[in-house]
């Protein structure tokens, strides 16, 4: 299993994130949406935020029209 970081988004017009992106040298970015979401509920890959102070997981939610990717930052669900 990979430890991917993420330091940019591709969103669709309502905000909701369509991609997942790496720095330079990541070879496995772009991610889309569909194969992130797999490869987290998978276990085979993990991705996250890196901060100054740590690191925040990107999950997976469960929503009313479907699954999405979402961060909680400030530890609310």
């Amino acid at each position: 299993m990979a430890d991917r970081a993420v330091y940019k988004t591709g969103k669709n017009s309502d905000g909701d994130i369509t991609s997942l992106c790496g720095g330079d040298t990541a070879t496995w970015s772009p991610r889309g949406k569909t194969q992130a979401i797999a490869d987290i509920e998978g276990g085979i890959h993990t991705y996250y935020v890196p901060w100054k102070s740590g690191r925040t997981e990107i999950d997976v939610v469960d929503g009313p029209t479907g699954k999405y990717l979402r961060t909680l930052r400030d530890g609310r669900g």
